[in-house]
């Protein structure tokens, strides 16, 4: 029956469905339940989204128009189509961002904390501000005369500038000028003496053109901001693929400029000049009528002003494996455990790979590295144990976006201390996120497993919502040992016992888990889908749960960011709802339970968890894990509550419309809020023998919300 239905009649566009996500995050930034410091970190955050989508999405765009590239998207549409839709909703979400920015600048000056954009009104202040750009900003900054015998200069990514049409007072010449903002200086200088007053540095080097321009009289400036592709292609040929990162690194620091911003009030002979030196015809150019480079806002977020902030809040630490005297091995041995971050601390993460590396019984770790943060105790942790004498792999992603010097570095690193490094496919990425440790334990070997929704950063691991699992089942281990041989040396599985990998059938396995569900409710019987991921783009997949659909099959869909399907439908997509989470914390983990033979939630559902999104880059392009879980109190854990509680969430949830609007969730005078719920309640899996002892783990019930 969906074949009755065209492009546009099944799916959203994925590029527009990302920036409906953003004026999600966006919309926080107006939530009264938050701080107000904290609402302006979800408007700085915004910004820094639209930088990277820049970059990375309208820059591909942009390349297939310019090559001559039509290709339809699988909503119908061209490149050069999308391209003018994404532009006109982006100039309604920089209008809009401005808007919010003016509001909230009056509110943090109620708070005491004073944004200056023009304190050229105290003649105090003044004379201070104009010691410290003197003293402090002025011999940082570099003028550069525009003209024959000077040609304009290369802007780097995310350059700041300010332009300058100058008159010479004794000639009464015309001078054009440029000043970069290196990025050594802060975007934002607190006044001297007035820890709660800031002033924008473009304002000071316009407030102070006389310094930097003695002899001048100042006719016309503006300010600006570029974005540039930075985006790496590496062809499949490529004979080494360290030496190919290396230089594309460096390409990608002159890639071509997607995006222009402009002060809305520059003269347009300014406009005009920078339009044609840095190829801004090519370009998007917004005009801003405001702050440029709403992202840099975060600097502000870091105002010691806790009142305006949200609670500190410190993760807990598994009590079971407190229980075994700190003994990782110990506590996984004896069950299953899941830790549900970041309520539960990361550090549980570390004290494995720590107590892996110091025990003298292990003899050999294997790890994937996508991302691991610049200041990584992961590292550490495996230095530490090929120092020790430890067989180490680290499976290091080159092609982790935006993170791929960092992990050079890391990789240079690892080598260094005798760690074998591999870097994986050149055509693919390593997404998964596994760690294996081989133990000798009893006259054998036991080989213990993490497999994780997020990645090995400590530092995301405090803010996005994610699931470690620990096994030390034997079959798990066993398709672990395949999957990373497959990956260093490029050795097929062939009988996987319970992982299923992509690019190597996960699709055709989602394919055989929904097609049982219809079968169910084409029978009559009971059936059921939930599933919870940041992204839904692939095609195929979308058409076979429109088939589960209209075959009756009830599905509920927790989708952070992109979604292009189109729920709730006739004759395509009834039974399917779909609900977006954006709150304090970055929903992350992915999740999916079927319900075989039962209604949701129950212990025989069927569910797994996973490193991989529903789009076709971790089906077809990118390693990927999904793992059944079996253990009861895990299974419990993650059905019954992690996801009954994402369900039930309505304060920070939007619902997404067949039109393709979100709509916020009322509370029907239930307000319930994820995010608190976990903060403030214990999980199942790691309570160890308390959970016998304590009645404090709420049962939360679903019933009633379908």
């Amino acid at each position: 029956m969906s074949s009755e239905f065209g492009p546009r009649d099944k799916f959203f566009n994925r590029e527009l469905s990302w920036l409906a996500f953003n004026r999600r995050v966006m919309e926080e930034a107006q939530n009264p339940a938050h701080p107000l410091l904290e609402r302006l970190r979800f408007l700085s955050i915004s910004g820094s989204n639209l930088d990277e989508f820049f970059m990375v999405r309208v820059a591909g765009l942009k390349g297939q128009q310019l090559q001559g590239i039509e290709d339809l998207s699988a909503d119908g549409r061209t490149p050069g189509q999308q391209l003018a839709e994404i532009e006109a909703e982006v100039n309604r979400l920089v209008d809009e961002q401005q808007a919010l920015w003016h509001r909230m600048r009056a509110e943090l000056a109620d708070a005491g904390i004073i944004v200056l954009h023009h304190p050229d009104h105290a003649e105090p202040l003044r004379a201070a501000l104009r010691r410290f750009f003197i003293d402090e900003i002025f011999p940082i900054l570099t003028p550069q005369v525009l003209d024959p015998a000077h040609p304009f200069p290369f802007l780097a990514n995310r350059g700041l500038g300010l332009i300058f049409d100058l008159v010479r007072q004794s000639t009464r010449e015309k001078v054009r000028e440029l000043v970069m903002v290196p990025p050594s200086l802060p975007r934002f200088v607190r006044v001297p003496g007035d820890a709660q007053q800031w002033v924008p540095i473009e304002t000071l080097i316009e407030l102070f053109g006389d310094v930097l321009f003695p002899g001048f009289i100042v006719r016309a400036q503006g300010t600006f901001r570029i974005i540039r592709d930075s985006d790496i292609e590496i062809e499949e040929e490529a004979e080494d693929l360290v030496r190919t990162f290396r230089t594309a690194i460096r390409r990608r620091r002159r890639g071509r400029v997607i995006l222009l911003e402009l002060d809305a009030d520059m003269p347009g002979e300014l406009a005009d000049i920078l339009g044609d030196e840095v190829m801004g015809h090519e370009a998007i150019v917004a005009k801003i009528d405001g702050f440029v480079g709403i992202a840099a806002l975060s600097a502000l977020v870091d105002s010691d002003r806790p009142d305006l902030k949200f609670q500190p809040y410190s993760p807990r630490f598994p009590e079971r494996i407190r229980e075994h005297g700190g003994d990782c091995f110990a506590a996984i041995r004896s069950k299953d455990i899941v830790v549900h971050h970041p309520y539960e601390s990361f550090d549980v993460v570390l004290s494995f790979l720590r107590q892996a590396a110091a025990d003298p019984d292990v003899v050999a770790i294997k790890q994937t590295l996508y991302r691991a943060g610049n200041q990584s105790p992961v590292i550490r942790a495996l230095i530490e144990a090929a120092e020790a004498g430890k067989s180490v792999t680290a499976v290091v992603e080159l092609k982790a976006r935006f993170d791929e010097e960092q992990n050079l570095l890391w990789a240079n690193q690892l080598e260094r201390a005798g760690v074998q490094v591999v870097y994986g496919f050149i055509e693919w990425k390593t997404h998964a996120k596994i760690s294996m440790v081989v133990r000798r334990e009893g006259g054998g070997y036991r080989t213990y497993c993490h497999f994780g929704t997020g990645n090995y950063h400590p530092v995301t691991a405090r803010i996005y919502t994610d699931l470690s699992f620990f096994t030390a089942d034997p079959r798990a281990a066993r398709d672990a040992a395949q999957l990373f041989n497959y990956i260093t040396g490029y050795v097929e599985p062939e009988a996987l016992e319970l992982v299923t990998m992509s690019p190597l059938g996960m699709r055709d396995h989602l394919f055989r888990l929904i097609d049982a569900e219809i079968a169910a409710a084409r029978a009559g019987g009971a059936s059921g889908l939930w599933a919870k991921m940041n992204s839904l783009v692939d095609p195929r997949i979308i058409d076979k749960l429109y088939e589960a659909s209209q075959a009756g099959v009830p599905i509920d869909l927790i989708v952070r960011g992109i979604c292009c399907l189109r729920p709730g439908v006739p004759g395509l997509s009834e039974t399917i709802r779909v609900k977006s989470i954006v709150g304090r914390f970055l929903e992350h983990s992915r999740i999916w339970a079927f319900a075989n033979g039962a209604e949701l939630p129950h212990q025989g559902a069927r569910m797994f968890i996973s490193s991989a999104d529903w789009m076709q880059r971790n089906f077809d392009r990118r390693v990927e894990y999904m793992i059944p879980i079996m253990n009861p109190t895990v299974h419990d854990q993650i059905l019954d509550q992690v996801m009954v509680a994402n369900l039930l969430d309505n304060e920070q949830s939007w619902h997404l419309q067949s039109d393709g609007r979100y709509v916020r969730a009322e509370d029907d005078g239930k307000p319930f809020n994820l995010h608190h719920y976990f903060m403030t309640n214990p999980s199942l899996s790691g309570r160890g023998t308390t959970l016998r002892q304590r009645k404090d783990v709420p049962q939360l019930d679903i019933g009633g919300q379908r």
